[in-house]
């Protein structure tokens, strides 16, 4: 059944440097059989020119929802229009992890992302529909369901970022529901290894996916990045890695993504 969807105008900005739309977009998803809202940032270029737009996806972290990163930077329509792109922030649940999960039928968020939301952005925009034009970056839990989904699916994103990522779940068996999307850890381990992102890195060639990781010195995931970072050097996979003073905040992923932003316009253009 073709994927149902109701879009409206939630914000339009009228301020005089920049004149973007925000949509929310409610999908119909059918793998999990409910709808889904996520945003739309399209740039100020897009009405005036006829060429097609790069697509950034933006995923939040546990707790929260589509409209998350519009509360850590204000803003972030701007960047839209500044580097020509087109900006998706899907509801991840506040606890998906962005992935299907093994043990419960109705978490199946790497099916709605890498499938459902991206088919209906290219179907309902000027999308540049190949993953020259498609790009992937998250906080926290959506740091690691950035890298989970782009490692799983290269022929999708070429290029994928995370910002204070939850790269390394073992530690957490407690944490953000993971026992529930995983199954405890003493009975289920074969599902925590295979969903944790730093034992994904034998899916990289080094060449199909561009990446870019941040964490900040003081953030309890600080330890899983610099891991992942260590092990990628190792296999020889080329990445961008960056190490800065911060917390798991707010503040940290609002100065986080410029950099960010400016990773993704490169590979872009």
């Amino acid at each position: 059944m073709k994927i149902r969807l109701i879009l409206f105008l939630l914000i339009c900005n009228t301020a005089i440097a920049y004149a973007f739309q925000v949509d929310t977009l409610i999908i119909q998803s059918q793998s999990m059989n409910k709808s889904i809202k996520n945003l739309v940032i399209v740039p100020d270029q897009y009405e005036s020119q006829e060429e097609s737009f790069p697509v950034l996806y933006l995923l939040h972290g546990a707790t929260g929802d589509h409209t998350s990163w519009l509360s850590i930077l204000p803003n972030l329509a701007e960047f839209a229009t500044k580097y020509k792109m087109i900006i998706v922030c899907p509801n991840g649940d506040p606890y998906s992890w962005y992935f299907d999960s093994p043990v419960d039928s109705a978490f199946r968020y790497e099916t709605y992302v890498s499938k459902e939301l991206i088919k209906v952005i290219d179907d309902k925009y000027k999308t540049i529909r190949n993953k020259s034009g498609r790009a992937i970056t998250g906080l926290s839990m959506g740091g690691h369901g950035a890298f989970y989904l782009a490692f799983r699916n290269q022929d999708i994103y070429g290029a994928a970022g995370s910002m204070s990522g939850g790269v390394d779940i073992r530690p957490f068996p407690k944490g953000w529901d993971l026992n529930k999307r995983l199954g405890e850890y003493a009975e289920n381990k074969k599902n925590w290894e295979q969903h944790t992102v730093i034992n994904m890195v034998h899916l990289l060639n080094g060449s199909n996916l561009k990446l870019i990781f941040d964490c900040g010195v003081d953030d309890f995931f600080y330890d899983g990045n610099n891991r992942l970072h260590e092990k990628l050097l190792q296999r020889r996979i080329p990445h961008d890695y960056i190490e800065r003073p911060g917390k798991h905040d707010s503040k940290y992923w609002a100065n986080s993504m410029k950099y960010q932003f400016l990773f993704f316009s490169d590979y872009f253009k």
